[in-house]
């Protein structure tokens, strides 16, 4: 496993894009800095986090034979390489967030984002990015639902042990879209999703509260909501956000 490590730099995926083809990465290469001046999340959101105290690491996975249209099944398998660890490891009830937040509880406790270079119809290699909160324990009071691996367990967490052991989780469930085994990936992501197959409520991007479930995810990776009425909507990124927790 390689891992390169930085004291500070602006965004470790952006380091990741621009040295990954000029220095030969090789697959699984990691890049993790102990200070992020430009941390982002899904679509410019800012990831939040205070020197030494947190996991802040990109990993280059190269493909060979990976199509544009199966990319959500990348998104299942690193959340799903995240999720387990942290199940293995700390006393709290785990869940994926669609698309891939991972929460303890209801509250989040990591973030995904996944940057892909494609060639034609094919993905050739992703960058993800991953900030997971480990023993920062007071966060801004602008950002709410937050917690950390600290607030959960009361101890101070071994960084350098829990990154290699994420590591090498998000390499076990990678080898799932290898092989193409799909279905049981999706599987394993579906029973780990939070509120799926429970009545909950959701607001659309036109701030319309209504009852539903979530029932599946697309081929495309969209979430699917069966209404009060049985009929069934999708929905995109942004689109919509649970109402209540």
């Amino acid at each position: 496993m390689n891992i390169i490590k930085l004291n500070a730099i602006d965004s470790t995926n952006s380091y990741m894009k621009k040295n990954a083809n000029k220095n030969n990465f090789e697959s699984f290469t990691v890049v993790v800095a102990e200070k992020q001046t430009d941390g982002r999340g899904q679509l410019g959101t800012v990831w939040e986090s205070d020197q030494g105290k947190n996991l802040t690491f990109s990993v280059l996975i190269k493909f060979l034979d990976f199509k544009i249209t199966q990319q959500f099944y990348l998104s299942m398998a690193v959340s799903l390489g995240v999720l387990k660890v942290l199940q293995s490891q700390f006393n709290s009830n785990f869940h994926i967030k669609w698309p891939n937040d991972i929460l303890a509880d209801k509250d989040k406790v990591a973030g995904i984002l996944i940057e892909n270079s494609i060639t034609g119809n094919f993905i050739k290699n992703a960058v993800i990015g991953i900030g997971l909160n480990v023993n920062q324990t007071n966060f801004s009071k602008e950002i709410a639902y937050v917690t950390s691996l600290k607030n959960i367990s009361g101890n101070e967490i071994n960084k350098g042990e829990l990154l290699k052991d994420i590591i090498a989780s998000i390499q076990y469930y990678v080898e799932f879209i290898y092989r193409k085994e799909f279905i049981k990936l999706k599987e394993m992501y579906m029973s780990s999703l939070y509120k799926f197959n429970s009545p909950a409520m959701f607001m659309d991007k036109d701030n319309v509260v209504f009852m539903g479930k979530i029932i599946n995810i697309s081929v495309e990776g969209q979430l699917v909501i069966e209404l009060e009425n049985e009929k069934t909507r999708k929905f995109n990124l942004k689109e919509i956000k649970f109402a209540s927790r």
